[in-house]
C-alpha cells in the first residue's frame, strides 16, 4: 500500500501524539484500572463507615433468620428474569435480520448474563460468552458485534428509563433519604425521558438518521415499545430478588425499585467487577435509616449468591449434561453439544474465579464455635493453621489460572483441578465447611467432565496478567482487608497477634492470611508488568522456505507463494504439515492470510502462534484472514475487525460474452489494434528475461514515486520473480508490462503479486494483461482468480455497525486524497468478482489501529517507508 503522505505533517502528528491527550490515550488501560481499584476503595471505605455499629455476629444471625419463603421467591423471580434476559439476544438477533434455534440462543443468553453478571465488565465478558457460541451458529463478527451492542444500549436505555419513571412516581419519597428536593428529582427523572422520548420520535418506523457522513437506522418503535418492555420486566424481576429477602421495610416496593435501578446503573458505570462494592455501598446508604444494616449486609449476602452463583452453577450443570451425552445420535442434541463445547471453558473461568474468591475471603472470616471444638477433638493446631493459610493462597491460585480456563490451557486445567481437590481437604480441615466444599466438589465434576476441552498445551508461568485481570485481583485484596477490619474491628490490634497461634486465634490467622495473599499477589503483579524483552526474529532459513514451498504446492491458497520471499518468519505445526508466515513490528507478531496447510492443523496453530508471541512479550495479529478462521480467533481470545473484500473471478464461467463485459472486450480489441501481444514465460525461461523485466520494475517505481513493499507484497527478487511464471505484455518484440502468475499444483486458484508496465506502455495494458491472464490459467484448469483485496470496501456504515467499520466506511468514501480506495475496487470491479469479506484479528485489549499501523508499517519497510510515496 502506498499513502501520500508529507513527511513534515508526519512530524507533526507524531510529536501531537505526545502530552496530555497522547499520554492519556497510550495509558488508558492503566489509567482506567487505577479508577477502578479507586472507586472500590472508596466504596469499601463507604461501606466500613456506614457499617459502624454492624458486627459480623449480626450479619451471620440475619442470614441464618432469613425465611425459608423469602429464599424460594428469591429464586422465583431469579429465573423470571434469566428468562427475560434471553430476549434480549432473540429482539437483537430479529433487529438483525437473523434467525437461529430458540433453544441454543437460549443457552449462550443465559450462559452470556450468568457470566456478565458475576464478573460484569471486568476480567470476563459476556461479549466472549457470545463470540464462541455465535461464531458457531454461522454469525458473522459484524453480525455479532451488532448484537452486543443490541443488548447493552437495550439494557442502558431501558434502565434509564424504568429508573426515570420510578423516580418520577416516587420522588417525595425518595428525597428525604439523599436530602434533595423531591421536585428537583422530577425535573431531572422528566428531562430524562425527554432526551429517550425524542430519541424515539427520531426513530419512529425504523427511520434512518444521518449523523455527518454516517447513516444509522433506528430500531422501529415497535423494537422500542417490546425491548422496553423486556428490560422493565427484567429490572423488575431482579430488585424483587433482593426486596424479598429484605427484612420488612418502611420503604415500598415502588420506592425500593427506583433505589435498586439507580445502584444498578451506577455499579456499571464504576468499572468494577460486578458493580462489587459500589452496588452495595448505595443500597445500604439508602435503606440504612429504614433497615437495620446488618439485615442489609445479609440480604445483599444471599442476593449474590442467588442471583449470581446460582445461575452459573446451572449454566455450568447444563452443559455438563450435555458433554455426558457426547454420544447421542440425534442432531439437536450433538448440536447443543458443539455450542456447549465452546461456552463451558468460559463458564468454568467464572466459577474458578468466583470460587477463589470465596476461598479468599474465607480466610479473614471466623469460623463457626462448634466447628472449632470439633476440630480441637481431633486435629492439632498446626494442621488448623496450616490449612487455614494454605486455602487462601489456593483460592488466589484459582484466580490467576481461571484467566488459563477461558483460553482452554491445560495447564490451567491441571492447577485448577489440583487446587480446587487440595482445597476441598482443607476447607473440612480448617472449618468443617460444608459448603464451600460442595462448590468445589460441583468445580471438580464440571473440570472432569469437560477435560477434553482443554488441549492447549502452556505454562501458566508464561501467562502475564492484562490489566482486567490484574485490577480483578486487586479488588478482590481490597476486599479482604476490608472484611478483615469489619469482622474483628473490636479487636485491638497489636504486633503480638501476628505471633499467636491458638484455635480460638481466628483474628491472628486471619491476617496472616490476609498478608500471604498481598505478598503473593502483588508478585504476580510484578512478574505480569515487568514483561520480557521483545525479542528478534531469527532470519529464516533456506530449508523451512522449501518445506514451506512444498505445503503451499499441495494446497488452494495462491498467496500462500509469498512465502518464496523469504522475508517472513515461519511457524510449523507439530506434524509440518501447515504453517503460519509471519513478520514483528514493534510488540506486535503479524500473521499473513489463514495458516496454511490441512484444515486439522489450523486450531493449534493458531494458538500456538498467539502463546508464542505472548510468551515473547509481544501481541498476535492476523492480518487479511477468511471468516474461516474467524472461530479459531475467537477461541483463542482474539477479536476481529473487517478489513476489507477479496476479490475472487469464477474461472469456471469465465467468458468475455454479454453486454457486461462490453468494456474490457473493447479494451482487448484496442489493445490488438496497437501492437500488443500476450505471452507466459515458465520459470525456467524467466532468468533470460529477468533484464527486461527488472527494466520495466525500475521504470514503474521511478514513474510512480515509489519504492519496493514486502510481507504481504512481493518485491522484485530476481529468485521470486523467477520461481513462478511470468505473463508478459510485448510491443514491437519489447516487454512493456509483466506480472508474475501465482499457482498451486492442485490448480483451485491462481492470482498475481507483482504487476508493472513501462511509462510507454499503452492505455489500457493492464485491463488487456488481466484478461489474458485469467483466460490462460481458465484453458489450465483452474477454478477461480484472486484479484486482491480492496482495502475498506464493503464496511457498514448503517444501523448499528461498530465504529471501526463506520470509521473505515467514511474513510472509504472521502479518504481519494490519501489512497485510491475507491479506484482499486472499481479497477477489480470491472472483472465482476465475488467479494468475500477480510479481517484483521488482534489480542484482546489492544486497538485494531496499533495493530494496522503496525501492519502498515510491516509491509512499507517501517514509517520512512509508509510516509514515501
Amino acid at each position: 500500500m502506498s499513502t501520500p503522505i508529507d513527511l513534515e505533517k508526519a512530524d507533526e502528528e507524531l510529536k501531537e501524539r505526545g502530552g496530555i491527550s497522547g499520554f492519556l490515550n497510550s495509558n488508558r488501560t492503566l489509567i482506567v484500572a487505577v479508577l477502578t481499584v479507586a472507586v472500590f476503595g472508596i466504596a469499601a471505605y463507604a461501606i466500613f463507615d456506614l457499617t459502624n455499629e454492624v458486627r459480623y455476629d449480626d450479619v451471620v444471625h440475619a442470614l441464618e433468620t432469613t425465611k425459608l419463603s423469602s429464599i424460594l421467591l428469591a429464586l422465583f423471580f431469579t429465573g423470571l428474569s434469566f428468562a427475560s434476559l434471553i430476549f434480549y439476544d432473540q429482539n437483537a438477533l430479529e433487529y438483525i435480520g437473523k434467525r437461529l434455534p430458540f433453544p441454543h440462543v437460549a443457552l449462550t443468553s443465559f450462559s452470556a448474563y450468568a457470566v456478565g453478571n458475576t464478573a460484569g465488565f471486568g476480567a470476563l465478558s459476556a461479549g466472549a460468552i457470545r463470540y464462541r457460541a455465535y461464531t458457531r451458529m454461522g454469525l458473522s463478527p459484524d453480525d455479532i458485534t451488532r448484537v452486543i451492542a443490541f443488548v447493552t444500549l437495550a439494557f442502558g436505555l431501558g434502565l434509564a428509563a424504568v429508573g426515570a419513571i420510578a423516580l418520577l412516581v416516587i420522588a417525595d419519597e425518595i428525597g428525604p433519604l439523599i436530602n434533595v428536593n423531591g421536585l428537583w428529582l422530577r425535573l431531572i427523572a422528566g428531562a430524562i425521558l425527554a432526551a429517550l422520548a425524542v430519541v424515539i420520535v427520531i426513530g419512529r418506523n425504523g427511520r434512518e438518521v444521518q449523523i455527518g457522513p454516517i447513516a444509522v437506522r433506528l430500531p422501529d418503535s415497535r423494537t422500542w415499545s417490546r425491548q422496553f418492555l423486556v428490560t422493565a420486566f427484567d429490572i423488575a424481576a431482579s430488585a424483587s430478588v433482593l426486596y424479598v429477602l429484605l427484612p420488612d421495610t418502611a420503604i415500598g416496593w415502588p420506592g425500593f425499585f427506583a433505589i435498586y435501578a439507580i445502584a444498578v446503573g451506577l455499579g456499571v458505570l464504576s468499572h468494577v467487577p460486578a458493580g462489587f462494592g459500589v452496588f452495595e455501598t448505595i443500597i445500604i446508604a439508602w435503606l440504612g435509616s429504614s433497615v437495620n444494616a446488618d439485615a442489609v449486609l445479609g440480604s445483599l449476602v444471599l442476593y449474590r449468591v442467588i442471583y449470581n452463583v446460582i445461575p452459573l452453577a446451572i449454566a455450568i450443570l447444563a452443559v455438563s449434561v450435555a458433554e455426558l451425552r457426547r454420544f447421542v445420535d440425534h442432531p439437536a442434541a450433538s448440536s447443543m453439544r458443539r455450542i456447549g463445547g465452546r461456552l463451558m471453558p468460559q463458564l468454568l473461568s467464572t466459577f474458578a474465579l468466583l470460587l477463589g474468591m470465596m476461598l479468599v475471603f474465607s480466610s479473614v472470616t471466623p469460623t463457626p464455635d462448634q466447628n472449632l471444638e470439633f476440630l480441637r477433638d481431633y486435629l492439632a493446631l498446626p494442621i488448623v493453621e496450616g490449612a487455614h493459610f494454605l486455602s487462601s493462597l489456593l483460592g488466589l491460585a484459582m484466580i490467576v489460572a481461571a484467566r488459563g480456563l477461558g483460553q482452554r490451557l491445560d495447564g490451567a486445567w491441571w492447577v485448577s483441578i489440583f487446587s480446587a481437590v487440595l482445597a476441598l481437604l482443607l476447607s473440612l480441615l480448617k472449618a468443617i465447611a460444608i459448603v464451600e466444599a460442595g462448590l468445589l466438589g460441583f468445580l471438580i465434576f464440571g473440570l472432569v467432565v469437560s477435560r477434553q476441552l482443554f488441549t492447549r498445551p502452556a505454562s501458566l508461568l508464561n501467562q502475564a496478567l492484562t490489566g482486567g485481570w490484574l485490577t480483578a485481583i486487586a479488588v478482590i485484596c481490597i476486599g479482604a482487608i476490608v472484611i478483615l477490619f469489619f469482622v474483628y474491628r473490636d479487636v485491638e490490634y497489636s504486633n503480638q497477634l501476628w505471633w499467636e497461634f491458638e484455635f480460638t486465634g481466628e483474628a491472628p490467622r486471619g491476617l496472616r492470611a490476609v498478608l500471604g495473599i498481598s505478598i503473593v499477589s502483588s508478585a504476580i503483579a510484578i512478574f505480569s508488568l515487568l514483561r520480557p524483552a521483545t525479542p528478534r526474529l531469527d532470519p529464516v532459513s533456506e530449508d523451512a522456505v522449501e518445506r514451506a514451498v512444498e505445503i503451499v504446492r499441495n494446497q488452494g491458497i495462491a498467496d500462500a507463494n509469498l512465502v518464496r520471499m523469504s522475508d517472513k518468519s515461519i511457524m510449523f505445526s507439530e506434524k509440518g504439515d501447515a504453517f503460519i508466515m509471519y513478520g514483528k513490528q514493534g510488540r506486535s507478531w503479524i500473521a499473513l492470510f489463514d495458516p496454511i496447510g490441512p484444515k486439522h492443523a489450523l486450531p493449534e496453530l493458531v494458538w500456538r502462534f498467539v502463546e508464542t508471541a505472548r510468551a515473547a512479550g509481544c501481541r498476535s495479529v492476523f492480518y487479511q484472514i477468511s471468516p474461516a478462521l474467524l472461530s479459531y480467533c475467537a477461541d483463542a481470545g482474539l477479536r476481529a475487525f473487517k478489513l476489507g473484500e477479496l476479490a475472487v473471478v469464477n474461472l469456471t464461467n469465465f467468458e468475455l460474452k454479454g453486454g457486461k463485459w462490453a468494456n474490457l472486450r473493447q479494451t482487448a480489441s484496442r489493445a490488438v489494434r496497437d501492437g500488443l501481444e500476450f505471452a507466459v514465460i515458465e520459470p525456467h525461461h524467466v532468468p533470460d528475461i529477468m533484464d527486461q523485466l527488472a527494466e520495466v520494475s525500475e521504470s514503474w517505481l521511478a514513474d510512480h514515486n515509489a519504492k519496493e513493499k514486502g510481507f504481504s507484497l512481493g518485491a522484485f527478487d530476481p529468485d521470486y520473480v523467477a520461481s513462478q511464471p511470468v505473463g508478459v505484455l510485448k510491443k514491437d518484440g519489447k516487454i512493456v508490462a509483466f506480472a508474475n502468475i501465482l499457482m498451486t499444483e492442485t490448480r483451485e486458484e491462481g492470482s498475481v503479486d507483482l504487476m508493472r508496465f513501462s511509462p510507454d506502455a499503452p492505455k489500457g495494458s493492464m485491463d488487456f494483461l488481466f484478461v489474458q491472464i485469467l483466460e490462460y490459467l481458465k484453458e489450465q484448469g483452474f477454478q477461480r482468480f484472486n484479484l486482491g483485496m480492496a482495502p475498506l470496501s464493503g464496511m457498514s456504515r448503517r444501523e448499528s455497525a461498530p465504529v471501526w467499520d463506520r470509521v473505515g466506511g467514511t474513510v472509504f468514501e472521502h479518504g481519494e486524497r490519501y489512497y485510491n480506495f475507491k479506484g482499486l475496487r472499481a479497477f477489480k470491479s470491472k472483472f465482476h468478482p465475488e467479494w468475500q469479506p477480510r479481517y484483521l484479528a488482534v489480542s484482546g485489549g489492544v486497538s485494531p489501529m496499533i495493530a494496522l499501523m503496525d501492519a502498515t508499517f510491516l509491509i512499507g519497510g517501517g514509517l520512512k517507508g509508509v510516509v514515501r510515496k
